[in-house]
């Protein structure tokens, strides 16, 4: 409003008005005064008047405020109802903590009121002699005047501190009890709630605990080191994980029998195979286990689990003998003789064999399998126990083709190819597409696959219809070429979004659609928005980021930590295929929307019905909406109506982009 500051008779105005709208007596009263204390008439009475009216005072500081003004103003003690409005987050929770105690008794259970060190800030005019100058007075001599020194004061504005104490109400966070599991985030949501951001394959839970299941029918062997060389720490470990990933996955109703073996010099089987029925006495088996410490002789206890492990005696006489079997390796030690022999020895004998370790036994542990694909590596020792979800796939993948050689599929690849990621990392990414590309039957009824490379621009290296063959899409990615400048991910998903994903170029109604982005991080911040208009639409966005990354902006992109992979290096990219090839194919075999994305060309509208589809067309005809009406005694009169419905169904759509095309040529 302007004008003077009169506190006083503001407050004289509470007295004589009360409270506009107040209650009866019993409730308490509370009034803020929110002012820079520099009031123009006296505030000392009507404050003291105030107060024994019963009201509690707070005076809140703004600005630089008079401080002696507003200690007459706020109630007894004045360090707990006097705050400063330039702190104020400190002022809202000074407020909170005092209204807690005697007024409202409102503080949180376990929340606590304590005081702190503080400081009020003022600034304030004062004056200063500067020096003297020269001046002239009057004398008592008729026409003279007398020289004199005459002081020189100046007006100086000073910011001046004064320490005090302030109080604020301090409870504790709900994630002190770290209550994610397996490395999972947690976030807090006031002051009782929170919520838990999860890695890859523990989403299913609120906080993040393994919910795993080994409904796969197998003969399952776990082989410990317990070497010397892997150290009892280690050996420990290696139990403490075999006992959670067991009670995760192992059910009354588990198909799978289970033994466990240790090796250093010798090797011994203490749990043959099928020998516990129930996890009890399983756990209480395991527990049982003990550390040996001989010499790390991996080769000679493997070509022994291969003579002996699975071997078929009266004790296992309810084993199925055609039940696929596998070894798992548990290992962090560089083996002392050759393994390679005794591995090959062991595939010989039709045995699965699975290696786990630290990233330093990654070398050893893919000759022992043979593959890069059946190793996990680990890389502390809290992401061995983020690694239970990844052993019970590859547990259950065993005899199952990797890909999605049934299921129809639309995939596009967008790789960053910008100056960021470089010419040597973009010609891993390169290789990795390619490499990915030789799990999918490709042809115009089962995959079809696009690639997009991106750079501040996105360019169509080949569209979902060009290639309809393995060895055709192999030759175009060894083409795509190297671009080298800033990077927009954004521009990337957008361009998949209106030119890859779309009926004109080739994309199918009926069929699950995924994009794949590969980059590493860079030029991220625009991608969220795209990112959610594909999955609006139906299309399934699978990020793969290489390097340090803010993974809040990621998770935005992705949509869940599901669909996020987050790669340290280029070189480990290999490493993680079969889980994005997986994760690939549960989205191809997840039910699909017909009508997303729109099948329907120029603004027709897609219409659901049991089993299929129609488009609702407007000034347009055609299956889709492809022909522009046409009147009159024109050879391309319309067939139909100008609003035609046209109903399709899944059933023989593989071809039809190419007829809608030949249709636009016309």
């Amino acid at each position: 409003r302007g004008g003077s500051t009169e506190t006083g008779q503001a407050l004289k105005y509470i007295l004589h008005k009360g409270f506009p709208g107040g209650r009866n007596s019993s409730v308490p009263e509370v009034l803020i005064i929110i002012s820079d204390g520099k009031s123009q008439g006296s505030t000392a009475l009507p404050a003291m008047q105030v107060k024994e009216r019963h009201i509690t005072v707070f005076a809140v500081g703004i600005k630089f405020p008079r401080w002696e003004e507003l200690h007459v103003l706020a109630s007894e003690p004045p360090e707990r109802h006097l705050l400063f409005a330039g702190d104020a987050d400190d002022a809202a929770n000074g407020l909170y903590s005092t209204l807690s105690d005697p007024v409202c008794t409102a503080t949180a259970p376990g929340c606590k009121v304590e005081s702190h060190p503080c400081e009020r800030r003022t600034l304030e005019t004062v004056k200063e002699v500067a020096g003297n100058y020269v001046c002239w007075k009057g004398s008592k001599q008729p026409n003279a005047v007398q020289a004199s020194l005459c002081p020189f004061i100046r007006w100086k504005r000073v910011f001046i501190k004064h320490p005090s104490r302030c109080f604020r109400t301090v409870c504790p966070d709900p994630c002190d009890s770290q209550p994610c599991k397996n490395g999972g985030t947690c976030v807090p949501e006031g002051l009782d709630r929170y919520h838990c951001l999860c890695l890859l394959g523990y989403g299913g839970d609120a906080h993040c605990a393994a919910k795993l299941s080994l409904k796969c029918g197998v003969d399952l062997l776990f082989l410990m080191d317990s070497s010397a060389g892997v150290t009892l720490e280690g050996f420990l470990r290696f139990k403490a994980f075999l006992k959670r990933f067991l009670q995760a996955v192992v059910g009354q109703d588990s198909p799978v029998s289970l033994g466990v073996a240790q090796y250093d010099d010798n090797v011994k089987i203490p749990i043959e195979l099928g020998q516990h029925k129930d996890a009890f006495s399983l756990m209480k088996s395991i527990d049982a286990l003990n550390f040996s410490g001989g010499r790390t002789l991996t080769g000679r206890a493997l070509q022994y689990i291969a003579q002996h492990g699975f071997r078929s005696t009266p004790v296992f006489a309810d084993v199925q003998d055609d039940l696929p079997r596998v070894v798992v390796l548990l290992t962090d030690s560089k083996s002392q003789d050759s393994v390679a022999e005794a591995a090959n020895y062991a595939k010989d004998q039709n045995l699965f064999l699975i290696g786990i370790g630290s990233s330093f036994m990654r070398a050893e542990l893919t000759t022992v399998t043979g593959n890069p694909q059946q190793t996990i590596v680990y890389s502390d020792p809290q992401d061995l126990f983020n690694r239970m979800p990844e052993l019970q796939r590859k547990i259950c993948s065993v005899g199952n083709p990797e890909g999605c050689q049934a299921q129809s599929l639309d995939l596009a690849f967008a790789v960053d190819a910008s100056s960021g990621v470089g010419l040597e990392n973009f010609l891993r990414l390169r290789h990795f597409v390619r490499s990915s590309c030789l799990h999918f039957a490709i042809n115009r009824d089962v995959t079809q696959i696009a690639l997009v490379i991106y750079g501040s621009k996105a360019h169509t290296m080949f569209a979902l219809d060009t290639h309809t063959s393995n060895s055709a899409v192999l030759q175009a990615v060894d083409q795509v070429p190297f671009l080298g400048d800033s990077a927009s991910a954004g521009s990337a998903l957008l361009h998949v979004y209106s030119d890859v994903m779309t009926v004109q170029k080739g994309a199918r109604p009926g069929v699950n659609k995924v994009v794949v982005l590969l980059t590493n991080g860079g030029g991220m911040q625009d991608a969220a928005a795209p990112a959610q208009q594909l999955r609006h639409n139906g299309i399934l966005v699978f990020v793969v980021v290489i390097g340090d990354t803010e993974r809040d902006t990621l998770l935005r992109v992705a949509g869940s930590p599901t669909y996020l992979v987050h790669i340290s290096s280029y070189e480990d990219l290999q490493h993680y295929q079969g889980l994005i090839i997986e994760r690939i194919c549960e989205e191809a075999r997840s039910p699909v929307n017909l009508c997303k994305p729109n099948p329907c060309m120029n603004q027709g509208v897609c219409i659901l019905g049991p089993g299929s589809y129609r488009c609702q067309c407007h000034g347009w005809e055609g299956p889709h909406c492809e022909t522009r009406v046409v009147r009159g005694d024109s050879p391309r009169s319309p067939a139909f109506p100008p609003h035609s419905h046209v109903q399709w169904s899944p059933r023989g759509l593989q071809h039809f982009p190419r007829a809608l095309q030949h249709s636009k040529r016309q």
